[in-house]
């Protein structure tokens, strides 16, 4: 299985962020499944990268040109695709993952989570999607989802097309009973 985790590639976040990248990487490889990301080597990307790596996991990166040209490529992955636009490198990435994990991020995770959340409801996929609330991180996120289903704007049944969880052992349970 392959498994595409969106996440930060800031290297400012606290500790417990890069702590939780690195048990996800190492617990993923010790299941057997791979990595395919965003490509870089930054921030809690490359820590994930690196954890999978580490315990002898296969990591497939998808970058796009312009930001390998800015030294942030993970040069070790085991496959590393270069992409001409961003459109592209979510487009492979999707293609390439059985299942979907969201860790704590910055813009570009939060839209990557909200892309493939919408393209799951349009019935493009029914891949599964994680999302790990590790510290409360997207309690605004879910609470303004709960809004929107209060408030007619998304059907209460749309709550099936993703599952919260707080720590990466319950992530991985869930992944593993929805294969």
């Amino acid at each position: 299985m392959q498994v595409c985790v969106y996440c930060a590639s800031s290297n400012s976040i606290a500790a417990p962020y890069f702590a939780l990248a690195e048990e996800l990487g190492r617990a993923m490889a010790q299941r057997g499944w791979g990595l395919v990301y965003g490509g870089g080597s930054v921030g809690m990307m490359g820590v994930v990268a690196r954890a999978v790596q580490a315990a002898g996991g296969r990591v497939v990166g998808v970058i796009p040109q312009f930001l390998l040209d800015r030294e942030v490529g993970y040069l070790q992955a085991d496959e590393l695709i270069v992409t001409h636009t961003m459109r592209e490198r979510k487009r492979l990435m999707d293609e390439r993952a059985d299942a979907f994990i969201a860790l704590p991020g910055g813009f570009g995770t939060l839209e990557e989570l909200l892309e493939i959340l919408t393209l799951r409801q349009l019935g493009y996929h029914d891949k599964p999607i994680i999302i790990v609330n590790a510290g409360g991180f997207f309690d605004p996120l879910l609470a303004q989802f709960e809004r929107g289903f209060a408030q007619g704007f998304t059907h209460p049944h749309h709550r099936r097309l993703y599952v919260a969880v707080e720590t990466i052992a319950a992530a991985l349970e869930q992944l593993a009973g929805s294969l």
